[in-house]
């Protein structure tokens, strides 16, 4: 193990591993809070590899470590670390996700497995299936855990916890440490040990965070300015919604900037292509929703662009902490029109801090702010709309139902 983490270049912890990995190899269950980008992963991974390779193999491999992520892209993430960090040891890992065929999954777990890496989704539907069992399990994992709350996990996580069996270690790793989170820990952990690493909700020390107030008609053209004006080479976007992605992608392409949309309507394998052209370098700009704030791992990241604010502002952490990782240094710019300086004055007042602004020149914003009554005009104008659009399928559904009908009378 101290061979594979030469390799990968690590010198000494962070300040999470420092704290976190006594702990777990104590066999403690450990609550956990750090930042992202700090290496939590390795936080938790290193010390199971460690106690799970010093256990005797006794007949066929059994999943003795089960770790839970919201995302696919976090869940890959997860296995290409232990992958990594188990190469010169005889360990197994495997990873599930949905969106993908089962059956080469299906295959790693048959051939037995040391630690399951999983989403809560696939392992429920490979368990209903009898296609795998945790009733081995020793430890167990939760990461990302208020990600999995906030994307509506807590069932499947509430189901999952039924069927593990009750004498376990538990490990819950959260870039914030929320009411829900704690109320989650006190459900099933066992007089877990706290680790704190930084206060909940900050931005790393490293990333030069930039607010730019711009007319929303005018956010696509800026943000073509800055990538070429600065000759940004790799650059995340993030917009709000999956349509805004794509939409900002098909404009950034037909500028002559290579550029892809990965966002929950993506498939598997499109995701897979996205993410791999971007690290690789032929996809010079990643347009992302926020399934990608957390499970995107991208050394060495050095641009971040929020297209449009989070309307959480918890999300505005997670979104820029995608650059300055491990020690590296970044820039995080936000693009702001008039009706997100709310979701600008929750974000500040988060951070406790004023995030520097500037208007440039040639995009200064003249836009006004919607005012409720123009909010609520705008909102009973888009109902009226598919009101008659509803009313107008239903019509002309039934002149055809009536038609067809009177058609099958006369035959």
């Amino acid at each position: 193990m101290l061979k594979a983490i030469d390799k990968k270049g690590y010198t000494s912890p962070s300040p999470i591993q420092e704290k976190a990995i006594p702990l777990v190899l104590k066999r403690k269950d450990v609550l956990a809070s750090a930042q992202t980008g700090t290496g939590k992963t390795a936080g938790f991974v290193l010390p199971i590899l460690e106690i799970l390779n010093q256990q005797p193999q006794v007949g066929k491999r059994k999943i003795k470590a089960l770790v839970l992520t919201p995302t696919r892209e976090l869940a890959a993430q997860i296995y290409d670390n232990a992958r990594e960090y188990s190469e010169f040891i005889d360990f197994r890992t495997a990873v599930i996700f949905g969106g993908v065929n089962q059956n080469p999954q299906v295959r790693a777990i048959k051939n037995g497995l040391d630690m399951l890496v999983a989403t809560p989704g696939r392992l429920l539907d490979l368990i209903s299936q009898k296609l795998l069992s945790i009733k081995d399990v020793e430890i167990l994992v939760l990461d990302e855990a208020d990600r999995m709350l906030d994307m509506g996990f807590q069932r499947d996580i509430n189901k999952i916890l039924a069927m593990l069996p009750k004498k376990r270690q538990n490990l819950l790793f959260s870039a914030t440490f929320s009411k829900e989170i704690k109320n989650l820990a006190n459900a099933f952990m066992y007089q877990p040990e706290l680790v704190e690493t930084v206060a909940s909700n900050t931005t790393a020390e490293r990333v030069d965070q930039l607010v730019i107030k711009v007319d929303k008609s005018n956010k696509a053209d800026l943000t073509v300015k800055l990538i070429k004006e600065g000759n940004w080479e790799q650059v995340l976007i993030f917009t709000r919604t999956k349509h805004g992605a794509n939409r900002l992608a098909q404009k950034l392409d037909r500028k002559k900037i290579s550029a892809a949309a990965i966002h929950g309507d993506k498939s598997q394998n499109q995701r897979t292509r996205a993410l791999a052209g971007f690290k690789e370098g032929t996809v010079r700009v990643l347009v992302a929703t926020d399934i990608a704030a957390r499970g995107l791992d991208i050394p060495l990241l050095p641009h971040v662009i929020n297209y449009e604010l989070p309307n959480v502002p918890e999300d505005y952490v997670h979104r820029i902490g995608r650059t300055g990782r491990a020690g590296a240094s970044g820039e995080a710019v936000s693009l702001v029109e008039v009706n997100e300086y709310q979701y600008l004055k929750d974000i500040e007042k988060m951070l406790g801090e004023k995030i520097p602004g500037q208007i440039l020149e040639g995009f200064e914003p003249t836009d006004k702010a919607e005012t409720k009554e123009e909010k609520k005009a705008k909102e009973a104008e888009k109902q009226r709309q598919i009101r008659a659009r509803r009313e107008k399928k239903n019509s002309t559904g039934g002149s055809r139902g009536g038609r067809n009908n009177k058609s099958r009378n006369r035959r």
